[in-house]
């Protein structure tokens, strides 16, 4: 057996590996959790009218943007925004729907790193975090390699 064949017959096993634990993981309470609360969310026609309405001030918000604060009504179309988002978060569905959201994304983020780790410590893993750890972002000129 070639080098390559045995490459392409680890290729195989991976991609094997691979979908096994992509269905463990859409068999995972996670999972389950994340889907359900979506389901509320999309049959919930109170809801969905409260994120059409958001969508729409997010368009007109988008649309002062070109200008930022210079334009006339920059700061009441960003409030408008602010104001129907905290109105989505008077829905139970959609506060437990943001959570399951959060803990999903959070296991596929320790498993992506546990996989990434297993290869190499260097190896960088994307992350949804807002505020990543680690790293200052300058390149590695303050002497911490980030």
């Amino acid at each position: 057996m070639s080098v390559s064949e045995l490459r392409t017959v680890d290729m195989a096993q991976m991609l094997t590996y691979a979908y096994e634990l992509g269905d463990m993981i859409n068999h995972s309470v996670c999972v389950t959790d994340y889907l359900y609360w979506k389901q509320k969310i999309e049959n919930d026609e109170q809801i969905q009218s409260c994120v059409r309405k958001l969508a729409s001030k997010k368009e007109l918000f988008e649309e002062t943007q070109r200008f930022g604060h210079f334009h006339p009504n920059y700061h009441e179309a960003k409030d408008k925004v602010a104001e129907v988002e905290q109105e989505l978060e008077q829905f139970e569905a959609v506060r437990r729907f943001k959570l399951a959201e959060q803990e999903l994304d959070g296991m596929l983020h320790e498993m992506s790193e546990m996989i990434a780790y297993s290869v190499s410590q260097s190896i960088k893993v994307p992350s949804n975090d807002p505020n990543p750890k680690g790293g200052c972002g300058g390149g590695g000129s303050c002497g911490c390699g980030g």
